[in-house]
């Protein structure tokens, strides 16, 4: 099948194919006499593996692990692949930590502010950022007409 077909039963663009032959991650099997890329039913199921590998948040640089794995399967251990999950697990739970203190300096900065239609040179917000201490929201307050 030529890359247009390979586009159309994945949902993706031609420059996302392109991208994952320049990582090497996938491969046309041949070229047709006028220069096309040809791809098989094989080529197919590769892309199709990336694609749920990256949906399920794996980085480009665990997909081309996971495929190394997938290519030479007798030389792995099923363990070796769970590991690979449970590593991934252990990274956005850590990520989901962060995004939780950033939420939490957020509503912080949100609740400092009364968000009127003073002049922002009272901006508890700005003040905070530029001193990098947490907002005093009662000290703010008692400085506008909030």
């Amino acid at each position: 099948m030529k890359i247009g077909e390979l586009v159309k039963r994945h949902g993706v663009s031609v420059d996302t194919i392109r991208f994952y032959e320049k990582q090497q991650l996938l491969k046309p099997s041949a070229r047709s006499d006028a220069g096309y890329r040809l791809y098989r039913e094989a080529d197919s199921q590769r892309l199709n593996f990336i694609l749920r590998a990256k949906a399920v948040g794996f980085s480009l640089q665990q997909v081309r692990e996971l495929l190394q794995i997938e290519d030479n399967k007798a030389e792995w251990h099923c363990a070796d692949v769970k590991d690979k999950v449970q590593q991934k697990m252990l990274e956005i739970e850590q990520q989901m930590l962060e995004l939780k203190q950033f939420h939490q300096a957020l509503q912080q900065l949100d609740a400092a502010c009364c968000g009127g239609p003073i002049s922002a040179t009272e901006c508890s917000i700005l003040t905070a950022l530029e001193q990098g201490k947490p907002p005093q929201t009662e000290q703010h307050k008692e400085h506008t007409s909030c």
